[in-house]
């Protein structure tokens, strides 16, 4: 199995580098600089399978793809793992470029996804924060929406969240939904894990991980009784929590049986270097271009 990350907020080199300044892509000949913004896609070969994880915030996914020689009109699968525009608002580019593949979203998935802003602690207010207006019915010939836990393909699944009372993380993050003109906090519904079922054990993405890591992988646990996990990839939505909320929480990443940690995205710096303080090794930062060969 071999996975590329397209884009992350962190911006990289073509030979797999991270970029860190103007001379940073000339250690390998003909390397160049590959873009990074709010956002995350990865691309995964398995088995015979192209998969695309989620497209970005903008069409840059694709540029960066191009340059590491990876060509979308070949995927076979997409997947969205939740309707946040960071992920989502690249998807018109993909179904420009690509003319087949399925893409896989959450049945709870919708365009209905707002950050909840408190201003003075008197006054609310929404900012949309979803899948660009329309596209669902733009692109509905090619939107396949799942329920439960659903193998797309052989040793390919869609994990959907199990854990009880998510509103509440929902509420911590300010993070909404609205139903029927009327505003809840979000309980994650149309967010989904997507796993890989490798040699070395199960190969989990959620490119936000809004439930908590942890969460995930315990639900991938219960969901696989008879598997044991080998990596989780993705954001961990940390880089708002104070320091030791995320200390705790890379406290109970580190009790489970996780061999690699891929991070990124929406986890931040500083909160990383939390993570790599307790979690050393097994953990490393995702960057544009880095690829993973398991």
């Amino acid at each position: 199995m071999k996975v590329r990350i397209l884009i992350d907020n962190i911006a990289g080199c073509s030979d797999g580098e991270r970029f860190e300044g103007r001379s940073a892509c000339r250690a390998a000949p003909h390397a160049r600089k590959l873009f990074g913004e709010w956002g995350l896609s990865v691309y995964a070969e398995y088995e015979g399978h192209k998969v695309l994880l989620d497209t970005g915030a903008s069409h840059l996914f694709a540029k960066n793809a191009n340059v590491m020689g990876v060509d979308l009109s070949q995927v076979d699968i997409g997947v969205l793992s939740h309707a946040h525009y960071d992920h989502a608002n690249g998807m018109a580019k993909f179904f420009k470029l690509n003319a087949s593949a399925p893409f896989y979203l959450r049945k709870g998935a919708a365009e209905n996804c707002y950050h909840t802003h408190k201003l003075l602690g008197r006054f609310t207010y929404h900012e949309y924060i979803g899948i660009h207006k329309g596209w669902l019915e733009r692109f509905a010939d090619r939107i396949r929406f799942v329920e439960g836990v659903a193998e797309i393909a052989p040793g390919i699944t869609l994990v959907p969240h199990s854990t009880a009372g998510l509103e509440r993380i929902g509420e911590m993050a300010h993070l909404s939904v609205k139903e029927n003109g009327k505003y809840r906090y979000d309980s994650f519904d149309h967010e989904q894990s997507l796993v890989f079922d490798t040699p070395q054990g199960l190969f989990i993405m959620n490119s936000c991980s809004h439930a908590g890591a942890d969460n995930i992988v315990k639900e991938i646990e219960a969901a696989f009784p008879s598997k044991n996990i080998y990596a989780i990839l993705g954001g961990f939505h940390l880089f708002r929590y104070p320091d030791a909320r995320v200390r705790a929480f890379a406290e109970r990443l580190r009790e489970l049986n996780v061999q690699k940690i891929y991070t990124g995205h929406c986890t931040g710096d500083r909160a990383y270097g939390i993570l790599r303080d307790v979690l050393g090794e097994r953990t490393k930062q995702m960057h544009t271009g880095l690829t993973i060969e398991i």
